[in-house]
C-alpha cells in the first residue's frame, strides 16, 4: 500500500538572505525537503527516526509535529522569523519560529549540498510549472461555471418577472371578471325589484329606508291632530249655536205667556 502524502512549494524571503524556494514532500511520520534560490541547491530529509526523537523533545505526538512543520513551510506566517543560514562545509540551517503558549520557540532543520544542484532546481521548477497549470485550468473551470451561474441567474431573473407580470395580469382579468359579474347581478337585483313594485307598489315600497315612513307617520299625526282640534272647535260651535237657539225659544214662550 502506497503511503499517503502531499506537496508543497513555498517562497520564503529569509531574514538577511536572498529569496529561497522550499519544495517539500509531507508523510504522516516523515518529510523530505528540497531548497532552491535558482542557482544552488540543498536537502533534507527527516526520517521517521528524526522526527520521532524531535517531536519527544517538544513533547508532541508524530502527527502533531508534521502537521507543524507543514503550516510553517508549506504557507510563509508573518508572525514567524525565517532564517536560512550557513552551517558549515556548504550545509545551511533552515530554521524558522512560533510561539507556543506565550513563549517564542524555534525549529531548525539541517539541509545538505543537493548531489545535483541543477535537477533540483529544475524538479522544483517542473513542480511550479504544474501547479501554475492547474491553477489556471481550475481558474477557467471557475471562470465557465461562474458565467454558467450568470446566465442561469438571469434566466432566473427574467422568469421570475415573467411570472410576476402575468400573476398581476391573472388578477386584473380575474378582478375586472369578478366586477362585470358584480355589476351584472347588481342589475338583475334592480330589475326584480321594479317588477315586485309594478306588480304589488306595497309590498315594493316595504324594502324602502324607515327614515321616510317615519316622516309620513309623523306628518299623518299632524293631520289628525289638526282635524281633532277642527272638530273641537265645531263642536263647540254647534252647542254654542244650540244654546242661543234655545234661549231664543225660551224668550219666544215667555212673551207669549
Amino acid at each position: 500500500m502506497e503511503e499517503s502524502k502531499r506537496h508543497t512549494c513555498l517562497k520564503l524571503e529569509p531574514k538577511d538572505s536572498d529569496p529561497i524556494f522550499v519544495n517539500a514532500t509531507w508523510f504522516p511520520s516523515h518529510f523530505n525537503l528540497s531548497v532552491t534560490d535558482g542557482h544552488h541547491a540543498w536537502i533534507c530529509h527527516a526520517s521517521e527516526e528524526e522526527v520521532r526523537d524531535r517531536a519527544a523533545q517538544w513533547d508532541q505526538p508524530v502527527p502533531e509535529y508534521v502537521a507543524l512543520a507543514e503550516r510553517y513551510l508549506g504557507f510563509q506566517q508573518p508572525d514567524s522569523v525565517y532564517a536560512f543560514a550557513d552551517a558549515g562545509d556548504g550545509h545551511k540551517r533552515l530554521s524558522w519560529t512560533f510561539e507556543k503558549e506565550g513563549t517564542k520557540l524555534q525549529w531548525r532543520w539541517k539541509c545538505q549540498p543537493a548531489p545535483d544542484s541543477k535537477k533540483t532546481t529544475a524538479e522544483t521548477l517542473d513542480f511550479l510549472m504544474d501547479a501554475n497549470i492547474r491553477l489556471s485550468e481550475e481558474v477557467v473551470i471557475k471562470s465557465q461555471s461562474f458565467e454558467r451561474l450568470k446566465v442561469e441567474a438571469e434566466k432566473c431573473l427574467e422568469q421570475s418577472e415573467k411570472i410576476s407580470n402575468e400573476k398581476m395580469e391573472f388578477e386584473s382579468t380575474l378582478y375586472a371578471k369578478f366586477l362585470g359579474v358584480l355589476n351584472s347581478k347588481k342589475a338583475k337585483l334592480r330589475e326584480l325589484r321594479a317588477q315586485l313594485e309594478k306588480n304589488d307598489p306595497a309590498a315594493g315600497k316595504l324594502p324602502q329606508e324607515e327614515g321616510s315612513t317615519d316622516k309620513t307617520e309623523s306628518f299623518d299625526d299632524g293631520s289628525d291632530d289638526g282635524k281633532g282640534e277642527e272638530e273641537s272647535s265645531e263642536n263647540v260651535t254647534g252647542t254654542s249655536k244650540g244654546a242661543q237657539t234655545s234661549r231664543s225659544r225660551g224668550r219666544k214662550r215667555t212673551v207669549r205667556k
